[in-house]
């Protein structure tokens, strides 16, 4: 009789532990940790600070999983579930690497000469050949200066001679190959350059040698500030 007596207070003691727990009124993180308790998982301990009350009344884990399974359902007809990851953008063009092999727009520097923007007027098929300022090149003429009385050094040395009738001295241009494809002046002529012919300026016959003769197709320019050209021949003329 004492033994059946026992089971029986135990029982009542049970139902009423179960009837004073109400699942609406549980925290939903501490139900969640009671979940993770009764599936053998490593709980936070803060959490369990929000309902003291209710962990104490707590038998067994077999109440537990209960009331987890109570949870659960309600927190599912309250607000669904969303993945954070769902509103992350697919793609981050701002935090693209740049591709330094093809450079933006602004990064394209703008052709100037003598501190003045430029633009391309025309290309022409020229036959480029080379000289320099001694004698093997010039001859009896060698004196530094130019048909157009700028000494060869300027420019830093790098200019055109040309058929001043098809390019008149002043004249700007880019030839593949020659100063880094960089805008020149032409400021210099030849007797034997005549026609689609191009004489270009090194510092050494040597160096002129090295250049031989090619056929290339070069830009002539033209400034784009609105002013004219206002090339002006040196009083030093040959």
């Amino acid at each position: 009789m004492r033994s059946n007596s026992g089971a029986i207070r135990r029982q009542w003691q049970l139902r009423g532990v179960r009837a004073q727990i109400n699942p609406r009124q549980i925290n939903p993180r501490w139900m969640a940790s009671l979940a993770a308790f009764a599936s053998g998982a490593v709980i936070a301990i803060p959490m369990i600070a929000d309902q003291p009350a209710a962990i104490a009344a707590v038998p067994n884990a077999t109440t537990v999983s209960a009331l987890a399974t109570a949870s659960v359902l309600a927190n599912a007809t309250a607000s669904p579930v969303t993945d954070e990851r769902a509103s992350e953008p697919v793609l981050r063009s701002a935090s693209a690497p740049r591709d330094e092999t093809h450079p933006a727009v602004d990064d394209v520097v703008e052709p100037r000469f003598n501190g003045r923007p430029v633009r391309v007027k025309k290309t022409m098929m020229m036959k480029v050949t080379a000289y320099s300022p001694d004698e093997r090149s010039c001859g009896a003429s060698a004196d530094g200066i130019t048909a157009s009385g700028y000494s060869v050094s300027t420019n830093g040395g790098r200019m055109v001679a040309a058929d001043t009738g098809i390019l008149p001295l002043g004249s700007i241009i880019a030839v593949p190959g020659y100063d880094a494809g960089t805008v020149v002046p032409v400021l210099d002529r030849g007797g034997a350059i005549k026609g689609n012919r191009l004489d270009v300026l090194f510092a050494t016959h040597e160096e002129a040698r090295r250049w031989g003769v090619r056929d290339l197709l070069v830009t002539i320019y033209e400034y784009d500030d609105g002013r004219p050209n206002g090339f002006r021949q040196s009083h030093r003329r040959r």
